[in-house]
Order: structure tokens, then C-alpha cells, then sequence
């Protein structure tokens, strides 16, 4: 990319890179790619795995082959949404160690929610992204 993305911290605001997030991000022209909430589906299997921890990893090995389809890395995302079911703090210890792998030294926007359930019962947490497409 021959822009980068300005990651926003206003002064005025908790400072959330302590969190591996920013408060906003500064898109300058190209193009955006918007990718639906991931979930911990794999072709040719049939049950998401049990724990949160493994299902986050999977998640974000499909969110990595969304961006591979626009040539995009996480450097690239703008915005992250994650919806956790049953939310508590403590399930932080399950989520962001594969969260925080998956993204590196990007630290975009970032929103999480606690839901009561989401598309089917087995199913623990959900990603969607926006991100700038390089294709």
C-alpha cells in the first residue's frame, strides 16, 4: 500500500493501544472490502471446535483468507467487530492471545460485544472486518 492507515488515539480518550486497538482509523483513497462476521466453520467439518480459544483461532485463520483475497494483510484492517457469547472478562484470556497473533503490530479499531447467541448453538464468538483490498 502506498498510503498507510492513521491510526487515531485522540488525546482526549483512554489510551486503548494498551487494549491492541486504536479509537479510530484514517482511510486516504483506494478501495475497502467489507467481510461478514467469521465463525469457526472449516469445509467438510461439521461441529466448530469447543473451546473459545480454538474457535478465535479459527476464526481468524478464515479472517486471514479473506484478506489474502484482496491482497490485503491485518495491517490492512480499518475496523474489527467481535461478538462474544456470554461475554465475561475473564473469557479475554481465551480470546486474545489468538486474536493478538492473527493481528500482529495492527491494531485497528476495534469493538467487542457480548451476545446472547449467535447462528448456531456451538458457535462461541463471531469476527467481521473491514479492511482496505490492495486487488
Amino acid at each position: 500500500m502506498t498510503r498507510p492507515l492513521v491510526r487515531l488515539n485522540p488525546p482526549d480518550l483512554w489510551d486503548a493501544t494498551q487494549n491492541h486497538h486504536s479509537q479510530g482509523t484514517l482511510v486516504e483513497g483506494g478501495r475497502l472490502a467489507f467481510f461478514s462476521g467469521q465463525i469457526a466453520a472449516r469445509k467438510g467439518v461439521d461441529r466448530a471446535p469447543s473451546s473459545l480459544r480454538e474457535q478465535t483461532a479459527l476464526v481468524c485463520r478464515n479472517l486471514r483468507a479473506c484478506l489474502d483475497s484482496v491482497g490485503a494483510t491485518p495491517a490492512d484492517i480499518v475496523s474489527l467487530r467481535a461478538y462474544i457469547v456470554d461475554w465475561a472478562p475473564e473469557k479475554a484470556e481465551e480470546v486474545f492471545p489468538p486474536l493478538v497473533a492473527f493481528l500482529g503490530e495492527a491494531m485497528p479499531a476495534m469493538t467487542g460485544i457480548g451476545v446472547s447467541a449467535l447462528f448456531s448453538p456451538d458457535l462461541k464468538i463471531e469476527i467481521e472486518i473491514v479492511a482496505r483490498a490492495a486487488v
